[in-house]
């Protein structure tokens, strides 16, 4: 059991603060690195990775910076192995955040994705947008 307070930020918040660095989605996640340990697994970063390196990201920042956000999340975030099999959102590609939630014990899940938000709370873990992460939880 851990005693640190973790969360799970989904791919979506990630990508939109490495493209909008002053976005409310940056800002979460920078109070997320500064107040919680951010958890993250091989499969939600290589998700991270394969989508924030699309060409069409290409007109929002330079691929050099997405890397290298890439390459900073991956040093700072917690990595938890899992292998808890979740099956409960309505989007499979989403389940992956779940298991990684319930796996590292986090205190919520930040998402931006209404498939998790729709969720809110799973498993007695809630599941908040940015902004509602940004003014709601100290």
């Amino acid at each position: 059991m851990s005693f640190a307070r973790r969360i799970v930020i989904d791919t979506g918040v990630l990508v939109s603060a490495a493209i909008r660095p002053a976005s409310i989605p940056a800002l979460a996640l920078e109070k997320a690195l500064l107040n919680f340990e951010v958890c993250a697994s091989a499969e939600t970063l290589a998700e991270l990775e394969t989508v924030l390196l699309r060409d069409k990201f290409d007109r929002y920042a330079l691929r050099e910076l997405r890397q290298a956000f890439v390459a900073g999340f991956r040093e700072r975030a917690l990595l938890i192995p899992v292998s808890l099999d979740v099956r409960d959102c309505p989007d499979p590609a989403d389940n992956k955040f779940l298991a990684l939630a319930e796996t590292a014990e986090a205190e919520l899940i930040v998402a931006s994705d209404p498939h998790l938000t729709n969720m809110h709370p799973w498993h007695d873990i809630p599941i908040m947008p940015p902004a509602a992460f940004l003014v709601g939880i100290r």
